[in-house]
């Protein structure tokens, strides 16, 4: 008896460096098209797409048109989003029909809404024909909702079926389908009934009825639901695989763990832009002037409202006039109450975003930071109290208003941190833009109001 050797391909993880990405462009410039495709044969597709990411607009469009439809449409779905859009505008409509009817719906659908739309129309028409209405259908729901990301490709059997079928209709899917994690129930109108895992099927007899060993407790989600709610369902009950149905609980489609990883990545990055105030997520290969009107908005926020801090200085110059110290320990004052209000703001966002927090038991979380606020304020005083008093040895007097004015200020900025984001949440505003320069420029202003005004009132008056 001859034994079949199987050829196992088996990718190392490369790093990608500078030297790495030299040698590529030296081969690009060379136009050494069989080299570099040597090279990409020993890489897996994300480590091409990262290569293709550090690389001018023109290089990357040169490595991608030399790959094959297949490890184009692998590469493609990785590439940014920004840098994708360039790329494909460069790619003919023929290799994009062919690089299009290599994908999943949902990655085809991601790729075919970034095309202009008559180049859309043209690849639509010319994929095959079921991909192609199964697509188009994906393109009617937003892009972050659960319809946007869900794919329209997953195995069922009608609730008639045995095991041995279950276990037929998975190999006949099995090259067209990336990933199988369980069958789908249905009945002959398309609803769902219940799924049955590949080990259930596997360890029951061929003419078991499919109906006594599918799980009928259900978790799914409607079409509409944000991409981030689902993300937080798939992390709460561990799932794998999540159906999509509609009102009449007809199955849409399903989402899988590996696209909820990329959308955790895309919300972290989302609510990292919003941190810095930013409405905006900034691609790599962004122009200057683009990246310049996504930051400035929120700049020009911030400068009118320091501007207001420089009236309520101004307003208050007699007293720093009068006393030195004062000035010296403004940007004490300010940074301690920024500190404070950020923290308080990113602990009370990420609660929320989590659902950790509900709205309707904030009020406790923002007594609970109050308390914290209270202590953090007591100790940072009397630290100061007595760097105040004894290291630069003002008068007791001073020392006491200054740290007094620290506890009220540092106790107000995380209120105000804590409280924001809840509000904004209440009104249907995403609270992440609560940590930007909203809550870090109303606690400059009101921390220096309220410290100059201790100031004035109880020493200078």
């Amino acid at each position: 008896m001859q034994n079949n050797r199987v050829k196992i391909s088996v990718k190392d993880i490369i790093q990608v460096d500078s030297e790495l990405l030299d040698n590529i462009s030296e081969l690009i410039e060379a136009q050494a098209s069989e080299s570099l495709l040597n090279i990409c044969a020993d890489l897996h597709s994300a480590d091409i797409a990262e290569i293709i990411n550090h690389l001018d607009v023109d290089e990357g469009t040169y490595l991608f048109k030399l790959l094959d439809p297949q490890e184009a449409g692998e590469v493609v779905v990785e590439l940014d989003e920004n840098l994708r859009e360039k790329i494909l505008k460069q790619v003919g409509t023929k290799e994009l029909i062919k690089i299009v009817d290599e994908l999943d719906t949902d990655d085809a659908t991601d790729i075919v809404s970034d095309l202009p739309e008559d180049i859309a129309e043209k690849v639509l028409e010319k994929i095959d024909q079921e991909d192609s209405e199964d697509v188009k259908e994906l393109l009617k729901y937003p892009e972050d909702s659960a319809g946007g990301i869900m794919t329209s490709d997953f195995v069922y059997v009608t609730e008639d079926a045995n095991v041995a079928h279950a276990i037929e209709v998975v190999r006949e899917n099995a090259e067209e389908f990336e990933h199988i994690y369980y069958v789908y129930v249905l009945t002959y109108d398309d609803r769902l009934l219940g799924i049955v895992s590949l080990k259930k099927l596997l360890i029951n007899s061929p003419d078991t009825k499919i109906t006594s060993i599918m799980e009928e407790d259900l978790i799914y989600v409607k079409p509409d639901v944000d991409q981030e709610e689902v993300a937080n369902i798939i992390e709460k009950y561990d799932l794998v695989s999540l159906p999509v149905v509609d009102d009449q609980k007809r199955m849409l489609g399903r989402i899988t763990v590996d696209d909820i990883v990329d959308v955790i990545h895309e919300e972290a990055s989302e609510d990292i832009q919003k941190l810095a105030g930013l409405s905006e997520e900034e691609e790599i290969g962004d122009s200057a002037f683009r990246v310049s009107r996504i930051r400035l908005p929120w700049l020009l926020v911030s400068l009118v409202g320091e501007m207001v801090s420089a009236l309520v200085l101004s307003s208050f110059q007699a007293s720093i006039e009068k006393m030195v110290a004062v000035a010296l320990f403004i940007p004490i004052v300010m940074a301690m109450g920024g500190s404070s209000g950020t923290q308080a703001a990113i602990v009370m966002v990420r609660g929320l975003s989590k659902r950790d927090i509900w709205i309707s038991e904030s009020v406790k979380k923002i007594i609970k930071e109050f308390s914290v606020a209270l202590f953090n304020g007591l100790v940072c005083a009397a630290l100061l109290f007595a760097a105040t008093h004894f290291l630069f040895k003002l008068e007791w007097m001073f020392s006491v208003i200054l740290s007094s004015s620290l506890i009220i200020i540092m106790i107000f900025a995380t209120m105000l941190g804590a409280s924001v984001p809840v509000v904004l949440k209440h009104f249907g505003v995403d609270p992440a833009i609560a940590t930007g320069p909203l809550v870090t420029t109303m606690n400059d202003v009101f921390g220096l109001l309220i410290y100059l005004s201790f100031v004035t009132f109880f020493i200078i008056a």
